[in-house]
């Protein structure tokens, strides 16, 4: 365990071991990285634990600097973990090169069927002594974190002080098919607003999707397709995206002594923005956080995607319509065209098929909640359908909402300390 410090804030490496498979706690063990975060001013004081689960699934914790973004409105009253969840960060990492060691495809697909918010809460709770005491401890959830929230909720209440959500509510009982079949809608609905904010661009999005329809470039091993190409529009479920989309769009092209060719800036950015490299577990298992029961995914935003043609780029390109964008959807192309998800294509097709997927969520216990639980609710989340968010919050007993359309989905960052201070002052009901 070592120490070291940023601008007002002390930091502590801390790895903690927790079995692969919680119902074998004598098994294969791995191990999972917490990064411990303090006020330097109060380090040496007794301060109530908050642990921070990041969105996903497959990111680590963010990576703070000094007491940047809501960091540093939580310091305040908490010594803070940000977990890196198993298989992410430093968390025993799970990905093309460490994969392998586990055997073949069966073998990995076995394995990472592992790594969802069940046993990620059972983490939450074997770390939670060892750093409280046993005293519960206060939880904060971003986006797929507000899944894991839910499911302590349901799995362990007795080790949580207070729950805050931002943007994390599931739904209890969707399978995969509802929540892109209600996403694609959300998605056209971001689109025509980037469109209608940046009219320029839909004419640069349809030369560029026929550019790469035509010459399929390849970026550092990257096939650079249509369809890769319309998944950039997950950038904008997030406060800053569609601004940040218009100016990849911007450098597309550059006149050559062979012609117009797509420029190295934009492809370098496309391959950039469009890589699964720091964190395939994100492709691997983003429809498997919906599975419960013997129902498969079954590669359902693929198959969904079939209910709206609007968004197939070639039928697009034949007419005068727009290239619509995609958003938080995986496909089975994705592990044709990115090197760093290609050798676990089998891999993601046995986790696409399975059906063995545990129940996550027991709303009969939700029912009878006695945690304080405080959720922000963003009004047109691209990313978490807000219906069912709002269905969610009314089936968990105690639950206090802040519905806004101030924020996207990452108004945890943008919002910072604003966010955490609405959240904190819900939760224990002095808003």
């Amino acid at each position: 365990m070592s120490s070291y410090r940023q601008p007002g804030v002390v930091l502590t490496d801390r790895r903690f071991t927790v079995p692969l498979d919680h119902s074998d706690p004598g098994g294969e063990q791995i191990e999972v990285y917490g990064r411990e975060a303090v006020a330097a001013s109060r380090a040496g004081e007794e301060l109530p634990w908050l642990v921070y689960l990041e969105g996903g699934p497959g990111f680590g914790a963010r990576r703070f600097v000094g007491t940047e973004a809501w960091l540093g409105r939580a310091l305040r009253e908490f010594r803070v973990l940000l977990l890196d969840q198993r298989g992410t960060g430093l968390s025993t990492p799970a990905n093309r090169q460490t994969l392998p060691l586990r055997g073949g495809p069966r073998e990995q697909a076995d394995y990472l069927a592992h790594f969802r918010s069940d046993s990620i809460v059972r983490d939450c709770e074997l770390i939670r002594p060892q750093l409280t005491g046993g005293a519960p401890w206060t939880v904060l959830g971003q986006s797929f974190g507000g899944f894991c929230a839910v499911r302590y909720l349901c799995a362990a209440p007795e080790g949580l002080k207070e729950v805050l959500i931002t943007g994390g509510l599931p739904s209890l009982d969707a399978h995969a098919d509802d929540v892109y079949r209600a996403a694609y809608p959300r998605i056209e609905r971001k689109v025509a607003a980037h469109y209608a904010r940046y009219p320029q661009d839909v004419e640069r999005a349809r030369a560029i999707a026929a550019y790469l329809a035509e010459h399929r470039p390849e970026s550092a091993g990257h096939r650079l397709t249509p369809e890769g190409f319309q998944s950039l529009g997950i950038l904008l479920g997030t406060g800053s995206g569609s601004h940040q989309l218009h100016y990849l769009l911007e450098n597309a092209f550059v006149r050559t002594p062979h012609g117009t060719e797509l420029s190295d800036t934009f492809q370098e950015a496309m391959r950039s923005a469009a890589s699964f490299a720091g964190h395939p577990l994100y492709a691997l298992l983003h429809e498997a956080i919906y599975g419960q029961g013997e129902r498969a995914t079954d590669w359902a935003a693929e198959r969904v995607r079939g209910e709206f043609p609007q968004f197939d780029a070639a039928t697009a390109l034949k007419g005068d319509g727009p290239v619509l964008f995609t958003g938080e959807t995986i496909h089975p192309w994705h592990f044709d065209v990115d090197p760093a998800l290609r050798p676990l294509r089998e891999t993601a097709e046995l986790l696409a098929q399975r059906t063995d997927w545990p129940v996550l969520y027991d709303p009969e216990r939700l029912a009878a909640n006695d945690v304080p639980v405080a959720a922000a609710v963003y009004h047109d989340d691209m990313y978490v359908d807000t219906a069912d968010s709002l269905r969610t919050a009314a089936a968990i007993r105690g639950l206090r909402t802040w519905v806004t359309n101030e924020y996207e989905h990452d108004g945890v960052r943008a919002g910072g300390p604003r966010v955490l201070d609405r959240l904190l002052s819900l939760v224990r009901d002095e808003a």
